[in-house]
């Protein structure tokens, strides 16, 4: 058992970490056996060797986060203890570093994980982005908060946003209203993240100049889209030939950033994603970005990343299974074959 002291300048900071009702502490200390005291101000932390250097660093990283102004959740508290368990501690201070849009409620748009980190940082350094990944990484209202930030900044003109209506199968003639009530349920989730970065008001304003567009995937086809800002959400929706048609619509001037998970396809069983095929063919061309999400950038419920990494541990199970019972199967085919022609003969 061994103990050490962290020194700390403001109070403030100290209950910013440990959290209300030290909720933000109890994790720490479950997580690490350690035990996490707050006297005069200093922060003890008592426990085994390792468990208490890795605590000692935690605590320092989300203190540094707090001092930033930061809010101190029980996601920011695993994510941290997470890098500092990988011996990753020292990507600490890129969090939250660079503010990507201001929402219409002063609020700052701030990547919270490395993975939202770099897929920020490709979106500002590339023509065309690409982010693949499980629900909740970000990857849409990042998308979102780059396109307001590039429109407020007068770099394009016009943002679009499109995502393929799949479930209508694309023939929206079948549902009731004119196109935009046929249209409102599968892209609502882009409307969300406008209206968190615009405001209602301010959204309808320039959705009546022309200088935002919503629409179905299928309304681009033969469009050239200039100084723009395009997004194309759900992605792994979309056929290979939907796909080819988007990017071909890339105009002078312009962004794409193109979103999607691809454990979650909705296509029928023989018509391949589109955006499968896009990550090999567009792999290594120069102003095209990958990023690659994982369970640790998703910033939703704890009980997400463990949903995610059950189903991931699930798949992996069925395909090496799948993988044996083909190897197996094998060599019985060509015992049976050999059978065969000796009956012939």
């Amino acid at each position: 058992m061994i103990e050490r002291t962290i020194e700390v300048e403001r109070m403030e900071h100290v209950i910013s970490v440990f959290g209300s009702f030290d909720r933000n502490l109890s994790i720490i200390e479950s997580e690490l056996g350690v035990k996490v005291l707050d006297r005069e101000n200093k922060i003890h932390i008592c426990g085994e060797e390792e468990s208490v250097m890795l605590a000692e660093k935690a605590i320092n990283g989300l203190l540094t986060l707090a001092a930033r102004g930061e809010n101190i959740d029980a996601q920011s508290v695993r994510y941290i203890l997470k890098l500092v368990a990988e011996g990753r501690e020292s990507k600490i201070n890129e969090l939250a570093s660079d503010v990507v849009c201001i929402t219409a409620k002063g609020k700052p748009v701030k990547a919270k994980t490395l993975g939202q980190k770099t897929y920020c940082d490709a979106i500002a350094n590339n023509t065309i982005t690409l982010g693949i990944g499980p629900a909740g990484t970000g990857k849409t209202y990042l998308a979102v908060a780059a396109a307001v930030a590039a429109f407020r900044a007068e770099e394009v003109n016009r943002i679009i946003l499109t995502r393929p209506a799949v479930e209508a199968g694309e023939r929206l003639g079948f549902l009731p209203g004119d196109l935009q009530s046929k249209v409102d349920p599968y892209l609502r989730p882009l409307y969300d993240a406008l209206f968190d970065m615009l405001g209602a008001d301010t959204y309808q304003k320039y959705l009546e100049r022309g200088n935002i567009e919503v629409a179905p995937l299928a309304y681009m086809r033969g469009r050239t889209l200039d100084d723009s800002f395009i997004i194309l959400d759900e992605a792994q929706n979309t056929s290979r030939e939907q796909m080819k048609m988007f990017l071909t619509r890339l105009g002078f001037n312009s962004k794409m950033v193109i979103t999607g998970d691809v454990t979650q396809i909705d296509l029928p069983a023989d018509k391949a994603s589109g955006l499968k095929e896009a990550m090999k063919v567009l792999d290594g061309v120069d102003d095209i970005a990958i990023c690659r999400f994982t369970g640790a950038d998703v910033v939703r419920h704890a009980l997400v990343q463990q949903i995610i990494a059950a189903y991931e541990k699930h798949e992996k199970a069925a395909a090496a299974a799948a993988e044996r019972e083909k190897k197996t199967a094998a060599p019985q085919r060509r015992d049976n074959s050999g059978y065969n022609n000796y009956k012939r003969k």
